[in-house]
Order: structure tokens, then C-alpha cells, then sequence
């Protein structure tokens, strides 16, 4: 029996080895890290499929990471997209807390505040009001408050900014107001006394008066066109004696012209740009020598001369202007000469003491037009601003602010009733102002283009002159304001008028380089 086990187990252990099935290799499965394994290994300083040498091999491969003790925060990587949800969430639930009121007007406020538009096409109350809704959900509700603010800030500055300041002057100033003082209050007793000379005259009396004066003026004719220069006349002006007529032309050139044959006198030559006005002195030919300074011119380079009658070259000039100088004109006494620049301010100067007495600003533009009362005690000027403002020049205030204008002011006026002042506008029209309310109390709707010029017939101020870029000069009534007649027969702008002393002249120049003078028949 044990020799058959035995022979038994040999022809077992001598089976062929194609008979043998193979030993499966079963995996090993780990659960969890290795690294505290490995490091347990290495510490030991066994080697196996993970000794040292392939430990590094591994590392340098980037197929093993062992951390050194590093947090990955996984709330710091969401998504955009999570976050562009999370964002439109809180702006809804802050959406939901505001408040937005339900007055439209307030919606649209508010809306205009923050530099939206107040409607969008088609839109609705309620939308309007979401909309609002939804812009302080975005840039918050404090971003209106600031916008208030700033109003608040921006109105209180331009109420800083309009609020009258003054300096202290030279002494000369100081003596020159109380000189104007003295001359102006004389000549105001004396035109009110003739007012109430004047009102005790009959009603009939002064009507019949007034139809004779509107009759004659109805009957204006041009007698006399004188072509005057190569380029434009820019302005004309009577002397005192109503014998001569002075014209400002383009070329630089001024000329002096008899009146009323229009025959050329002189040539003053000075200016080498485009000369503005020229004006004579109010004692010119009438008390004053022919050599003394007779008359005073401007041009758009600033110059301002002094002109005698027996030179064609200038007396004087008068430095300080740097920019253009658009009109001067006489003081009532003669004494001082005012001149209006585009640098935002007006002077006076002193041809006495041969000084600049006052350098007065005010306007937010160029001033363009400047006119004395008759008395000597107020200046009216006109700025590109479009206000007019009426100076003191007793006490260096401005008394009257003459604001209503749509455009530029180009012309300004004193009647010589001392209460009424004319205004011509870029707009067309012509305003009057009484000095006494304070307030206009008319607007003519006198031309078809701008305004260039307004005139108050200088003896009673019985009717007022207008010009303008309609190639016209029309004469209205005063008072009433009615149009008496249209002088027409320039071929281009009209550009500057005057009336002479005497009343019985009109004088007009024209862009198409003629001036033409104007009597009843």
C-alpha cells in the first residue's frame, strides 16, 4: 500500500508541465493613501517597486505628488458662471429693497441726475419706474445722493459766481466818480425841469405836434449815396453841428465826409486792420479847437487812437487793449472815453489825467456796445453774453440787469428822456427797458436778421432808429412802438446809423462799402 501511495505521487509530481495550471496572481488593492506607507518605507530604508531610485524617478516624472502640507479651497475656484448668478441674485434682492417713488416727474429726476434717459420708446410709467429700479441696484443708491450734492455745489458756486464783489480803486477813480457826480446831478435837475415844462403843454398841442413829426418822417427819402471806401463802412457818425460825418471803413482807413453834399474832407490814416467806430467829441466843431482831440477810433487789433481836424495822422493813441475793441464812445462832458473789448470788459479813461480809471468787468463775453445817459451818470453796454447791464458810474454799481435776450446784444441806447433804453439783438428784435420799473416793457419785432445798431432821436427821443443785416433801417414810434417808415436802398448789410443833433438827418453805411443819407422832403 505505501509503495503504491508512493509510485502514485511521483506519477503526479512527473506530469508534464503543459498539464500544470499556472499560479494567478491576485492584485493587491489599496484603500486610501500610500504616502504614509512610502514615508514608513523610506524611514526603514526598505526598497521596493518604490524605493528611493524610483521615488525620485517617479517624482521627476510627475506621476508622484507628495504635498507639504498645502490646502487646495475648492470655494475659491467656482465658476464664473456661478458667480455672474450669485451677483444677479443680490442685485435682485437688492433691487427689491429699494424704494422708487411713483411720481413720474421724480422718476424722470432722477433719472436725468444719474445721466440716463428719462424715456426710452415705448416705455411706460411702470417701466420707467423698474428701470430707475434696477440702475440703483447696480451703482446704489448713494450715487444719487451725490449727484445732489454736486447740484447743490454747482448752484451754490454759480451763486458765488454772480454775487457782486468789489476792490478798492486808485484815488483817481474815487475823484473822477464824485467829478461825474457833480456834472451829472446839474444836467438831471435841468432835464427834469423842461419834463414838466414839456407836460404842461396842451394834449392837443402835443399831438398835433407828434402827427407833424410822424408826417415829415413818413416823407424820408435818400437825397444823397455816397460810395465810401473799397471795403465795408462799419460805422458812421455825426459832428455836433451836424456838418460832417465821419465813416470807419474796413481798409483801416476812417474819412471825413461834408454833410450834405458828401464831399471827402479828410483821410485819417492810422489803423492797419478793420476799424470798428469812430466818434467825435461832443464839443467837436461846435467850442472845441481844431487842434485838440476832436475825435477817438478803435479797430480789431485793439488800437484806439485820438484824431485831430487839421492833422490826418493821429494825436494819441491809447495803449492797453490786447485783444479786439469794438466800439468807443464819448462821455457826455468830454472829459472821458469809454471803450468796450472782447476780453470780457469795459474801460473809461481819463483824457485829462491821461489814465485808465477803470477797468470794469461783468460780462461772461465779449462786450460789444457801449452808451452814456445824457445826464453823464449811467453807461449802458451790451455784451455777446446776450445781457446788457446798466452802470453807476457815481458809485461803480450796476443798478439794472438787462437779461430776457435770446442772443447777442449789438446795440444799445439811451433816450433823452433819461428812463427809456433801446437793446438790438442777434434775435431780430429790439427791446426797451424802463429804468424806473426795472423791467422790459417792449419787444419790437423790428427786422428779418440781426440787429446792428438802435438810436434814439437825441433832442426828445420822439422816435427810434434801427438797423440790421436785412439791408434795412426802420423808424419806429415813441412811445407805441409803431413802425412810421423803412428806409431801403443799401445792397448789403446795413452796419451802422446815426441821426444828427439837429434831427433832421439820418445817416446809414452799408456792407455794400456806401453810406446814404436820409431827409424829409
Amino acid at each position: 500500500m505505501a509503495s503504491s501511495r508512493a509510485s502514485s505521487t511521483a506519477t503526479k509530481t512527473k506530469a508534464p508541465d503543459d498539464l500544470v495550471a499556472p499560479v494567478v496572481k491576485k492584485p493587491h488593492i489599496y484603500y486610501g493613501s500610500l504616502e504614509e506607507k512610502e514615508r514608513e518605507r523610506l524611514a526603514k530604508g526598505e526598497s521596493g517597486i518604490l524605493g528611493k531610485e524610483g521615488l525620485k524617478a517617479g517624482i521627476e516624472a510627475g506621476n508622484i505628488n507628495i504635498t507639504s502640507g498645502e490646502v487646495f479651497e475648492i470655494e475659491e475656484h467656482i465658476s464664473e458662471r456661478q458667480a455672474e448668478v450669485l451677483a444677479e441674485f443680490e442685485r435682485r434682492k437688492r433691487a427689491r429693497q429699494i424704494n422708487v417713488s411713483t411720481d413720474d416727474s421724480e422718476v424722470k429726476a432722477c433719472l436725468r441726475a444719474l445721466g440716463e434717459p428719462i424715456t426710452l420708446f415705448g416705455e411706460g410709467p411702470a417701466e420707467r419706474r423698474e428701470r430707475l429700479r434696477n440702475i440703483l441696484s447696480v451703482v446704489g443708491t448713494d450715487a444719487l445722493k451725490k449727484t445732489k450734492k454736486d447740484d447743490e455745489k454747482s448752484k451754490k458756486s454759480k451763486e458765488e459766481y454772480q454775487q457782486t464783489w468789489y476792490h478798492e480803486g486808485p484815488n483817481s477813480l474815487k475823484v473822477a466818480r464824485l467829478w461825474i457826480a457833480n456834472y451829472s446831478l446839474p444836467r438831471a435837475m435841468k432835464r427834469l425841469e423842461e419834463a414838466r415844462l414839456h407836460k404842461e403843454i396842451p394834449e392837443t398841442t402835443r399831438t398835433s405836434q407828434m402827427q407833424e413829426l410822424h408826417k415829415s418822417l413818413r416823407s424820408l427819402n435818400n437825397f444823397c449815396s455816397q460810395i465810401g471806401d473799397d471795403r465795408p463802412i462799419s460805422y458812421c457818425h455825426f459832428s455836433p453841428n451836424s456838418k460832417m460825418l465821419a465813416t470807419a471803413c474796413w481798409s483801416g482807413l476812417c474819412k471825413l465826409w461834408s454833410v450834405p453834399d458828401c464831399n471827402l474832407l479828410h483821410t485819417l490814416r492810422g489803423h492797419n486792420t478793420n476799424v470798428g467806430a469812430i466818434v467825435f467829441h461832443p464839443k467837436s466843431t461846435v467850442s472845441l479847437d481844431q487842434k485838440d482831440v476832436n475825435l477817438a477810433s478803435c479797430a480789431a487789433d485793439g488800437s484806439v487812437k485820438l484824431w485831430s481836424l487839421d492833422s490826418d495822422e493821429p494825436v494819441a493813441d491809447i495803449e492797453g487793449h490786447t485783444v479786439r475793441v469794438a466800439r468807443v464812445m464819448w462821455h457826455p462832458s468830454g472829459r472821458f472815453l469809454g471803450t468796450t473789448c472782447y476780453d470780457r470788459s469795459w474801460r473809461l479813461w481819463d483824457l485829462e489825467a491821461q489814465e485808465e480809471i477803470l477797468h470794469q468787468e461783468g460780462h461772461s463775453m465779449g462786450v460789444y456796445d457801449i452808451a452814456f445817459h445824457q445826464d453823464g451818470s449811467l453807461a449802458g453796454t451790451g455784451g455777446l453774453d446776450a445781457f446788457g447791464r446798466v452802470w453807476d458810474l457815481r458809485t461803480g454799481r450796476c443798478i439794472m440787469f438787462l437779461e430776457g435776450h435770446l442772443k447777442e446784444i449789438y446795440g444799445i441806447s439811451f433816450s433823452p428822456n433819461g428812463y427809456h433804453i433801446a437793446a438790438g439783438r442777434g434775435d431780430n428784435t429790439c427791446k426797451v427797458w424802463d429804468l424806473r420799473q426795472r423791467r422790459c416793457i417792449y419787444t419790437i419785432p423790428a427786422h428779418q436778421n440781426l440787429v446792428t445798431g438802435v438810436k434814439f432821436e437825441p433832442i426828445h427821443g420822439n422816435f427810434l432808429l434801427t438797423g440790421a443785416y436785412d439791408n434795412t433801417a426802420k423808424i419806429w414810434t415813441h412811445p407805441g412802438w409803431s413802425p412810421l417808415k423803412t428806409l431801403a436802398g443799401h445792397e448789403g448789410k446795413v452796419m451802422g446809423l446815426d441821426i444828427s443833433s439837429d434831427g433832421q438827418l439820418i445817416a446809414t453805411c452799408s456792407y455794400d462799402r456806401t453810406f446814404k443819407l436820409w431827409m424829409a422832403e
